[in-house]
């Protein structure tokens, strides 16, 4: 298991190389404002997708990311 810090560190790293400096900022700023419930979003993100439909589309952005870093 990690430590928080730790955990914290990789998850901006993450954030930070997916959506930007500026985005990744954006982005904790908004979830530190506003009464957000992360858990209850992913909840209900994928509601209306069947696995195969969600998988599709991961499987897509994979090999966007493989074809772009290549």
């Amino acid at each position: 298991m990690k430590t928080d810090n730790a955990l914290c560190s990789e998850a901006m790293d993450i954030l930070v190389k997916t959506l930007g400096l500026m985005d990744a900022e954006r982005f904790l700023c908004m979830i530190k404002r506003e009464t957000f419930d992360y858990t209850e979003w992913r909840r209900g993100q994928w509601n209306d997708m069947t696995v195969d439909e969600i998988f599709d589309q991961a499987a897509a952005r994979y090999q966007a990311r493989s074809a772009t870093n290549n």
